[in-house]
Parts: structure tokens; sequence; C-alpha cells
């Protein structure tokens, strides 16, 4: 577009009254008043030649809400063209049709073909504290049978998200990224922070909102029993199952003295509903069961979920079911529950029709207008790209950030967690971090930022200490501060806490409980402050990562929607419902900006619990909550972290283990325990044989995940408490630990990899193979890299597992890490999985760089690296290499050294290398293994051919 054509436009703008059915192009795009319709003006901005953003508003007048995830500016270069009654946006690899009829968009890819349509947008009206904004809402591609991923971080074991429903609410568990992306090639960011609901713009509600439930005695409801150490205490007709949230507790719960929390603490109480569900609507009916603690459900009398989905009483979560209706016929529901302070709710959402189903739609609950992203690309990967440009590329990470990480909750002196360290540096275990979790503080100064010296007498001693053993440590913060400290009073004084959980007089956990609240962080003078009054007691110290706990936030546990929404408000942009699922982008923003001014040259690592759209820019990677040790959440993990980099974070990690486990799994320690032993508080030999083997795969697991990294509660998770000295197991947990620091060449490519080209290091299987129909819903396999198929073992006692390996007998075929055995694509197998090993297979034509063992990422910077060659397919390889600490990468101070194999001619071809850097290693020596069927990846001493490699082009034949 001339500069003379915006300025046209421009005045145009300015001067033409609101005329319904027209037109005007602008600086950034066109501006289209349509003849009907609640969206008064759509404004089309080409963004980048690929990215074109729309936003509708009911009146022009109304006050925009600043973007929290947006970082990109539109281009200015475009076309705009009339036709009939449509205008169209050509923004040159991507365009947008307008009806001027009714706003409606259609968008076309590079090569002119329409893929995504809008079916229906609106905007209606609504009213937060008093004051006016809009519900926007939209659908688009009706009847679609494309694959969606993306979304967030989700905890149910969702991989194809085309026909669910899911709602955009940060959780202790669930991370809310508004962000979709399409197996046709194109991604949809929707651009609101409020609550959000894909699929589905209706809530999930009550059984009996949509159900009629009938008691066992045929009056409506269903029947419910509640037992004390198996007796019957109270049979009762009760309307639903809801105990969802406290407040429901105290409302709800029986008034019998015999059955209140404290009657019964310390014994067997069970609760059991019985009844029966029907549905005047015949259809598939999406239902779920919200739980903590122990529980059973039977549906017509086959059992859906049983003690297996466990989960700690303060901490439920949901578990989605499908159930089939026919119109009037009543299915009988079974229900068994054993709560010790736990929370049930069971919930379920009428069947929609097919074509509605199966389409793309967004609806949230408050906002100032409709706005959303078109972001066009050739691949999935480059929708993830563009989604980079326009909410922020994500920085490398330190290298060491991609070592071992050992955490617990917590370690109570400093003392300890020298000793764990020393402990692993002693018996040669690598790691690269350690972890300081809550609670150092004296305990009646939650936000002090100090340390209680009489647990930690010296805190710069113990950050020098860790430095010394040639590692770093993470020290947890939180946005979250007891009214008695100053650091309260400061940021309260310029109103930037919210005080409703303090008026209110709610008290945390801690000792005696104390008053507590969180702050505000949406204005920089609050995140400024934030920043300030950590730096002098926490940064000054030389702290190297930061622990950003409880970025929900959790203001107030197990809280219904609506008293939270009392509790994080009001904010310094309005209402809090308007901006509620940004806080984490927000909070971890003042952090990452203040390191930025005081250490501009340092790489900055943030880890936190929850995560909004644009969090990644600001250094941080994401953590899946307080999951528990179970098989059922160790399976949840898989999609959780594939879904992550879907949505544009890279970097991703897990309790390995699990946070919170079990009464069953509880034992002062394993360590030096042999497995027949049958004491030990209330786990019997079976429980700890158990609870062994889940955290053995779970560490598997681990050492394949983006951040490696151990934690959790109750049972301490380093190797020497986990393992008995002299265990198979210790020797497995060694072997893959020592596994992920062979591949440190091959997972920092990986990492440079997601900063220049929006490539996740955990990529879902329809990442790679687009074409591939039967890879797209595949929730417990993944791609570590771009070359190696991971398999997690996620079941009890197994001992082998199904394993599909995608692409075609043509495309794609796959080297057994452990056997050498070859697999075409396309075929679905029983792979052997015994207890030492992972499921790992190595793409034909892969080329796969491998290092020695170290302690440390970089104790050998000019170690010789094996260079796997993987042959019966061609293949490339770009070996990434910096400084690994630095911000020189962004002025381009790297290397890439490019490998190339020729499978027809056996031939390896090492190009010289691009760029450099200072310190760089300019000599080193290459060891060539060209892998043929029937070779061992895991042979890390079979013969290889060595070769000295100074910058220039070599060629290297098999022999």
């Amino acid at each position: 577009m001339t500069r003379s054509l915006a300025l046209l436009a421009a005045t145009l703008l300015a001067t033409t009254a609101a005329v319904a059915g027209t037109y005007q192009p602008t600086p950034t795009g066109v501006l289209v008043r349509p003849d009907t319709g609640s969206v008064k003006e759509l404004r089309v901005n080409a963004i980048t030649e690929a990215i074109i953003q729309v936003i509708g508003v009911d009146d022009p007048a109304r006050p925009q809400l600043a973007s929290l995830m947006t970082v990109a500016k539109p281009s200015g270069r475009f076309t705009v063209k009339a036709g009939g009654d449509t205008v169209t946006l050509d923004a040159g690899q991507a365009s947008a049709q307008v009806s001027l009829k009714d706003g409606r968009v259609t968008f076309f890819n590079a090569k002119g073909a329409a893929v995504l349509t809008t079916a229906s947008a609106g905007i209606q009206p609504v009213t937060v504290e008093g004051k006016s904004f809009v519900a926007p809402s939209a659908q688009f591609n009706r009847g679609t049978t494309e694959a969606f991923y993306g979304l967030g971080q989700h905890q149910n074991a969702q991989m194809d998200l085309n026909g669910e429903d899911i709602e955009l609410r940060q959780h202790n568990m669930d991370i809310a990224i508004p962000f979709v992306v399409s197996d046709s090639n194109y991604g949809v960011l929707w651009d609101n922070a409020a609550v959000t609901r894909f699929g589905n713009p209706r809530r999930f509600g009550l059984a009996s909102r949509d159900l009629k439930l009938t008691a066992l005695d045929g009056s409506s409801g269903l029947t419910a029993k509640y037992y004390v150490d198996d007796q019957l205490m109270l049979t009762r007709v009760e309307p639903d199952i809801r105990y969802q949230f406290l407040s429901d507790v105290s409302k709800h719960w029986p008034a019998d003295p015999a059955l209140s929390r404290a009657a019964t603490r310390g014994k067997k109480v069970k609760v059991v509903w019985e009844g029966t569900a029907a549905s005047d609507k015949p259809g598939l009916h999406k239902m779920r069961l919200f739980a903590s603690d122990y529980v059973t459900l039977k549906v017509d009398g086959k059992t859906l979920f049983d003690h297996g989905v466990w989960r700690m009483g303060w901490n439920g979560w949901y578990n989605n079911f499908e159930q089939a209706f026919s119109k009037g016929k009543p299915v009988s529901l079974h229900v068994e529950w054993l709560p010790t302070s736990g929370l049930i709710s069971l919930h379920h959402s009428d069947p929609e029709p097919a074509a509605d189903k199966h389409s793309l739609r967004f609806a949230s609950e408050a906002g100032t207008a409709l706005n959303y992203y078109f972001i066009g690309a050739e691949s999935m990967q480059g929708v993830i790209r563009g989604y980079h440009h326009v909410t922020g590329i994500p920085p490398l990470m330190p290298k060491w950030a991609y070592g071992f990480w050992q955490s617990r909750q917590r370690y109570r002196t400093q003392a300890e967690l020298l000793d764990v360290l020393k402990t692993y540096r002693a018996n040669r275990w690598p790691i690269d971090a350690i972890v300081q979790d809550w609670f150092y503080w004296p305990e009646d100064q939650w936000g002090s930022h100090t340390f209680d010296a009489a647990r930690f007498p010296d805190p710069k001693g113990m950050v020098d200490e860790v430095h010394r053993q040639n590692a770093r440590i993470m020290i947890s913060i939180w946005g979250k501060f007891y009214p008695n400290t100053a650091h309260y009073q400061e940021l309260d004084a310029k109103g930037h806490m919210w005080r409703r959980n303090v008026e209110l007089g709610m008290k945390d956990w801690v000792g005696p409980g104390y008053l507590n609240s969180h702050f505000s962080p949406y204005s920089q003078e609050a995140r400024d402050i934030y920043y300030r009054q950590l730096k002098k007691p926490l940064v000054d110290l030389g702290f190297d990562a930061w622990w950003m706990d409880n970025t929900e936030p959790d203001v107030r546990s197990n809280v219904s929607p609506e008293e939270l929404a009392e509790l994080i408000t009001p904010t310094q942009m309005g209402p809090g419902a308007l901006v509620t699922n940004a806080y984490a982008t927000m909070a971890t923003q003042a952090v990452h900006d203040g390191l930025k001014r005081d250490r501009p040259d340092a790489r900055h690592f943030i880890l936190t619990r929850s995560g909004f759209a644009g969090v990644q820019r600001n250094a941080a990677a994401l953590w899946s909550g307080d999951v528990v040790g179970t098989w059922d959440n160790l399976h949840k993990q898989i999609s959780a972290g594939v879904q992550t980099g879907f949505s544009g974070v890279p970097n991703w990690t897990h309790d390995i283990g699990g946070y919170a486990q079990e009464a069953r799994f509880q034992d002062k320690s394993v360590a030096g325990l042999q497995e027949n032993r049958a004491g030990g508080g209330t786990r019997t030999a079976a429980d700890l044989k158990e609870w062994q083997e889940l955290n053995q795969r779970w560490w598997q697991f681990g050492a394949f995940s983006p951040l490696m990294r151990s934690h959790g509660e109750g049972v301490k998770r380093e190797i020497h408490e986990i393992s008995p000295e002299g265990s198979a197991m210790r020797a497995n947990l060694v072997w893959f630990l020592e596994l992920r620091y062979r591949l440190m060449p091959y997972i920092y490519t990986a990492a440079a990899d997601s900063h220049y080209e929006g490539a996740p290091i955990m990529r879902g299987l329809a990442l790679d193979f687009p074409a591939d129909a039967a890879a797209r819903k595949i929730a417990d396999q993944y791609l570590f890299g771009k070359s190696i198929l991971v398999a997690p073992v996620t079941r009890y006692g197994a001992t082998s597992r199904t394993v599909y390996f995608p692409g075609t007998p043509g495309t794609a075929t796959w080297f057994d890490a452990w056997t050498g055995e070859m697999v075409k694509g396309g075929e679905t197998r029983t792979v052997a999985a015994p207890m030492e090993q992972l499921p790992l297979f190595v793409k034909a034509g892969a080329i796969l760089p491998m290092g020695p063992v170290t302690q440390y990422v970089d104790e050998k910077p000019d170690a010789p690296l094996t260079i796997n060659v993987y042959t019966g397919a061609d293949g490339s390889y770009s070996l990434y290499e910096d400084d690994g600490v630095s911000n020189s990468y962004k002025a381009g101070q790297s290397t890439r050294i490019p490998f190339a194999y020729d499978d027809k001619r056996a031939e390896l071809t090492i190009a010289p290398r691009a760029g450099g850097y200072a310190g760089m290693v300019t000599k080193r020596t290459f060891n060539i293994r060209f892998l043929k069927p029937g070779d061992r990846t895991v042979d890390f001493d079979a013969p290889a051919m060595a070769v000295s490699y100074s910058g220039d082009r070599i060629v290297v034949r098999a022999r």
C-alpha cells in the first residue's frame, strides 16, 4: 500500500460518516460496516503477509482494552479489492474476504484455497461489576474434519481437539492459551484474557440441569448413603452430586454431627450415590466427574473410573466421559467416593448437532471487542512460528536448563540442599540445577523475600557453594503476601493488592493460618515494585532461576468461579474478569523485564505454574502443576506436554513421580528398603514395588521431556532416597540420566530450533506426519526433537506396549534403539518394554549427535561427538552451538554445522561451519557411525570412524 493511499484512507476514515454495508481502506487494512449483525464495525488488519487480525466492535466509541498477549504491529503492506457484496484484503500469502452484508469473513491461504470460513460471529452485551462490556464469540468451519491442536496444557489425554469442549480457565494443573493450530496449516489466536470456551459455548452444568435424575425410591434426585467405618449413618435423596467447592460442602454436607469432617477424621468415610439418569435428547452426551480422593463411577453397570483416578483432597480434577442416551430411557448411575477432605461433583452437557460439534468455536465471558488473528503458513510448525511473531519469540534458555533439575518440597535448611548436591557430585550423577522451594522465610513473613536465619544462616554462601560445584540454583517466589509485611503494605498503598481475601478474614494453611492475598500485576508500576522488592533480598544474591509458583493465581483454593472473581478484582485495567487468564504472563513479565535491566547480557529462566499467550517471550517454562503419583496422571502428562508445544511454549516439564502420592505409597524413606519389606507405616511390600516402578517409568519419560526435573512432596525424590543402593532401579535411573547428557548436543539443537524456527521440542505426531490420518489422535506417543519417537510405558506391570509408527512405508522407516530392528511407517506393533527400557525409535535418515557422559552440560565442551547416521533414507541435520549462557546469540554469535546424508551414495557430507562465537571449539573430533538394520543405538562404544573437523567441508563414506 502506498503512503499516499494510506493517507487518503486515514482521511476518509476520519471524515466519512458511518454508512451501513460499506468499506474503507485504512493505513493498516480495511474497515467494514456490515448491513446486519451485532458487529457494527469490522477492522481487518494485515500484520504480516500471512497473518491477518480481525477486530469487531458493537460501538466504535467503546474504549478498547489493551492486548496482554500480542506484541506485533501491522505491516502496512496489503491491497484492498472490492467485488460485488464483498471486499478482500490481500496481505500477500493470506487474504481475508469480508461480506458487506453480514460481516462474515473467509480466509484464503497462499494458494488461494479457502481454509477458514466464518459461520457466525457476534458480540453480546454483558455487565461486569456494574459496567458495560461485551461477550464475543465466533464459529468457523462447521462440519469440518480437520484436526485441531493446542489451547494450552490440559489434563484429559486429548489430542485432536476437533469435537472436544475445553474451558480456558487457569487452574493449578490446567493452562489456558487461546491459540489453536489446524492440520490445514493455519492457526487462530483468540485475543481475549477472560474465561473462554472452545467448542460448545454453553458451560457444563450439574447433571440435574439437563438430565432427569431419579433416586431409588422414585423421587427426583439420587439416593445418597453416608458410611463411617462401613456403618451406614445416613440415607437421603439429594438433587445432585454437588460438592465441587468448599462453599458447596458448607451448604450441603449433612448436618449430622457424627458425619462432620472433624468427627470423621482418621476414620473411613464412604458416600454412595445411586439412581438413574434420563434425557429427552438422544445421542452421545458429554459428562464429567470432578473428584478428589478415591472415586469409582459405574454407568449402566460398566465401571468407567475406579480408584486409579485418586487425587489429593485439596486439588480435584475432571474425568471426562461420554454416555449414549436413548430418548426417555434411563441409565443407572453408581458413584462411590471415599473422602478425606475432598470434593466431588457430576456434570453434563447436552449433545449438539454434528456440524456444530465439529467446528472451530471460541466464546468469551467478557471483553471489549471481538478480536482474533488468522495465522497462515505452509506447515503447522510455520503456524507456531507465526504465533511467536504475534505474541513474542521465546528466547533461548541457558544450556544448563536442559540438564537435570533436582527439587523437593522442600529443603528445610541450606544444609539439606547443599548435602543433596554434594551427594550427587560424590556419586558422579549428572546434575545442573537444584531448587529451593517455598517457605525458606520466617513462618509469618510470606512475601518478605527474606530467609529464616535459623535455617538459612548464609543464603549468599549457599548460592556461592552451589556455583562452586558447577551447578545452578532456582528459588521459589510467589505473588502472595501477608499483610504484616512491608512489601504488602507498599503494594497496597499504591492500590496494587487484592484486599478482599484479607477483608473476609481468610487464612491460609501455614501454622495457625495467616491472612493473605496476591498482588495485581496489570500495571507497569505494580510490576516494577514487585521486582524491586525481590532485587536486594534475592536477585543480588546471585540466584540463577526463578520459580514463580501459584500464577493462576490461586488466591484461595477450591472456591467457585463467582467467589474467585470477587477476590481478583479490581485490577489496574478494570474488572478482574476481563484479564483473569493473563496473570502469569503479566507476573513473569515483571521478573523478566527487571532481570533484563539488571543482567542484560545473561539468559534468564523462569518456571511458572500457569501460563497464557505470550508467556514464552518472558523466558518462561511451564510445568504441569501438582499432578499426582498415579499411572493415570503419568499417562495424561504426555498429551499435556505435546499440546503445550503446539501452543507455542517449547519449554515444559513435570514433577517426575507426581507431586503428591497416596498414603499407601508414603513412608519416611525408600532408600535401603527391600521389596519384601511388609512394614513401614501404611505401605506394604506390594505398594513399595508399585511406587518404585511408577517412579522408574516416570523418570524414563522425564529423560525425554523438554526439561528434566524431579520434584514432589512426601517421599523424597533424590536418586539415593527413592532407589535402594545397588538396586536395578538405581542403576536404571542413573543410566537414563546419563543418556540425557549424552543427548545434550541433540537436545540443545532442538532447543535452538524452538527459538529460530518455532519448532516444539516435544512434538505431536501430526506435526511431522500431517498426511497420516492415523497419527492425528495418538495421545501417548510423541517425537522428542525431530528424529526420536518416544512411547512411554504408563501401565503398572507392563513389559510391552502397542506402538504406532507414523508415516507410510514409502516415507518413514524406524530403527528400534534397543534392537536395531527396522519397522515401516504405518504399522502398529506390540514392542518389548522390560522395566529397564523405554520404547525408543529413530527415523531412518536421521543424523543424531551424541556426546560423552558429563557431570554438567559444559564440563567437556571440546569432547568428541558421535554422529549417528541412520541409513535407509536420505537425511540432513544442522548442529547448533553457542556459548550457552549469554545473549550474544541475538547478535548472531552462534554456529551451525550442516550434515547431509546421501543414502544411495552412502556418504555423509559435513558442510563448512556457519558463524562463530567467542570461546567456540574450532577443532573437534567427530566419530561417525553409520547404523544399519540390527545396529543398536544404545551401543555407545560401537566402532566408529573418527574424523577431525576444523570447519571445512568433509565427505565421509560408509565402509
